[in-house]
């Protein structure tokens, strides 16, 4: 199935008569502004970002969600309802999203539409569509969108050449910085790629060609969304999303489908947020690959654990403040018997310690800290999707930041921050 599918190669459906027409551009201003998205596999986790981005008011209809769409859901970022589509889910909608396979199901939603006037985007037809998307690539403020006259493939590596130009001032000269190690070709391999801490334009250019090059991608729930929608036509998207304490793919069945693919000849890229290999779990992934004879390239991305102090205005390390920091994985509280973090050392510590995955053990990581002799007064911070447009930062002490988190009612990704660090710049300079 076209992932570009509403690019109509003559005329779009109920438009001109069966008159060959080009296609209108028009940019779409959708911040409160209802759009309905009908299915929730891996078409709808791919336009969904976007939809937010854009600031829509997006309801999504489907029996089922992937994990990554079910992170959306759980973060209150839109309406999920339970079901198949009914016609009255239109009601108010300024546009519909119909990422569906289903040909006659797709029709049903496309009647609907028209009887209600609203523009509707096909997934599985696009000459049915009445609008469709572009091959679209985003760098600052800057939105390129390209219409191929009909060829999705055109379309996207028009936009590719153009996002090229656009980042080739931070290229240096030598080799282009998609080739796999050694020259070659990529086929039938795998990039273990870091994603960064959220933000889309966090990923390193190295990882955003490998990215534009795969034809197989895995991603995890942290990835960010908006670098999905830029996918080229025909990618086969793996939604390996990990939502913590609730469902998820074994790492096993990670490990084999990368394999798999790669065996069969694809191109294949492993989306990770942050880094691959801080708490990542890539060097698992490189070891299966190894085993099976794939070649592995590994792609180092910017790691949430020194990201988000950042975003936040906190230094990791500052002169005469701290001259260590430590990072650990808080998903094992202190107190289990699979604990591998010396909690009691860390409590001596007079540098920084930045613990990832640890919201949910933070009432227990904090005490221990505090009974192993860390001060209560000890600043101490909490940052929630960092780097992000739902950023939220907490403020706070060892002996508080617990009930300031609840209080404040921040839910992860999180990172917490302990340590002076925490205080030393305020906000300055932040913007």
């Amino acid at each position: 199935m076209s992932e570009f599918a509403s690019e109509p190669s003559g005329a779009a459906a109920g438009g001109s008569g069966g008159l060959s027409a080009n296609a209108y551009p028009l940019g779409l201003r959708l911040a409160g502004l209802r759009v309905v998205v009908v299915g929730g596999g891996a078409v709808a986790t791919r336009r969904v970002p976007a939809l937010l981005d854009a600031g829509a008011d997006v309801l999504l209809v489907a029996p089922d969600l992937t994990p990554a769409l079910r992170a959306h859901v759980d973060a209150g970022r839109l309406h999920w309802v339970s079901r198949r589509f009914a016609a009255d889910d239109l009601d108010g909608a300024w546009l519909v999203q119909v990422a569906i396979d289903d040909p006659t199901a797709a029709a049903t939603v496309s009647a609907a539409a028209a009887e209600r006037r609203i523009f509707c985007v096909r997934a599985d037809d696009r000459n049915a569509a009445t609008a469709w998307t572009p091959a679209v690539t985003r760098y600052g403020p800057v939105t390129v969108a390209v219409l191929g006259g009909g060829d999705p493939r055109r379309a996207v590596s028009v936009r590719d050449a153009i996002r090229a130009l656009l980042v080739s001032d931070s290229a240096g000269p030598g080799e282009p910085l998609d080739a796999p190690a050694g020259g070659g070709d990529r086929r039938g391999r795998v990039a273990l790629v870091g994603a960064g801490p959220g933000d889309p334009e966090l990923i390193t250019l190295r990882g955003w060609r490998l990215l534009s090059e795969a034809d197989v991608v895995v991603a995890d729930r942290l990835v960010p969304g908006l670098l999905l929608d830029e996918l080229r036509t025909g990618v086969e998207l793996v939604d390996a999303s990990k939502i913590p304490y609730g469902p998820s793919r074994t790492q096993e069945e990670i490990n084999r489908i990368l394999v798999d693919r790669a065996l069969a000849g694809a191109f294949v890229v492993r989306l990770k947020g942050g880094d691959p290999y801080v708490f990542g779990r890539g060097g698992e992934e490189l070891l299966a690959c190894a085993a099976a004879g794939v070649p592995v390239t590994v792609v180092p991305g910017v790691t949430s654990s020194i990201a988000a102090p950042a975003a936040a205005g906190i230094p990791v390390t500052h002169r005469s403040v701290a001259h260590e920091f430590t990072v650990v994985s808080g998903h094992v509280a202190p107190e289990s018997p699979d604990s591998l973090v010396r909690w009691e050392a860390l409590a001596g510590l007079r540098g920084t310690l930045v613990i990832l995955m640890g919201l949910k053990n933070l009432p227990s990581i904090a005490s221990t800290l505090l009974a192993h002799g860390r001060a209560p007064g000890t600043p101490a911070a909490v940052i929630q999707e960092a780097t992000t447009g739902g950023q939220r930062i907490v403020r706070s002490t060892l002996g508080e930041v617990t009930d300031a988190v609840t209080a404040a009612g921040l839910r992860p990704p999180a990172v917490v921050v302990v340590g002076d660090v925490v205080e030393v710049l305020g906000s300055a300079g932040l913007t």
